[in-house]
């Protein structure tokens, strides 16, 4: 609009142009842990998590933001996804991924916080964020996450049966909490 207003009825010139300072923002990297544990699996919780995390994917895709994808459970701690662009097709490592076993939730968190380190010794500042998904549903005392800026806990546990574990890790760890579940 300001170049137009500054054209008026003349033929359009060089110094009409008015351009609008493009505001720069710092690298951000969404690293998504998901849990798929044998608890996930009941009552489609690890389904909803999985589409929480395609949905993530997306928006990070959307906004030109990396991403970085580890699943945890009965099989151990995997890398999906390694840090990257965000593209909408890295959601395709979601569709098979099945659910089982034990929730080494420590050793994916300490998975997490190497991922993220290296990250950020390779490409400079970067806003690191980290996203748990899980439903809490583990015996271990998880210690808080430390190479992320930003931690949010987002609670898969059956809402009517709710241990409380998420809420609790994410007022000890300084984090975010947010349910997936709505109570019905």
């Amino acid at each position: 609009m300001p170049t137009l207003l500054a054209k008026g009825p003349a033929p359009l010139q060089r110094e009409h142009l008015r351009r609008q300072p493009v505001a720069l923002r710092t690298s951000r990297l969404h690293c998504i842990v998901l849990d798929t544990s044998g608890s996930m699996r009941q009552r489609g919780r690890l389904a909803l998590a999985k589409g929480h995390a395609v949905f993530m994917i997306g928006e990070a895709a959307r906004l030109g933001d990396d991403v970085a994808l580890l699943s945890f459970g009965g099989q151990g701690v995997e890398l999906l996804l390694p840090p990257g662009r965000a593209r909408a097709a890295g959601s395709q490592r979601l569709r098979h991924l099945g659910g089982g076993g034990g929730t080494p939730l420590a050793e994916a968190l300490a998975h997490a916080d190497r991922l993220l380190l290296r990250t950020l010794r390779k490409s400079g500042p970067t806003d690191c964020w980290l996203w748990l998904l899980t439903d809490g549903r583990t015996l271990e005392p998880p210690p808080a996450p430390l190479a992320a800026q930003h931690v949010v806990i987002v609670d898969f546990d059956d809402p009517h049966k709710n241990l409380g574990r998420c809420a609790a890790w994410a007022t000890r760890w300084g984090a975010e909490h947010r349910l997936a579940l709505p109570a019905a």
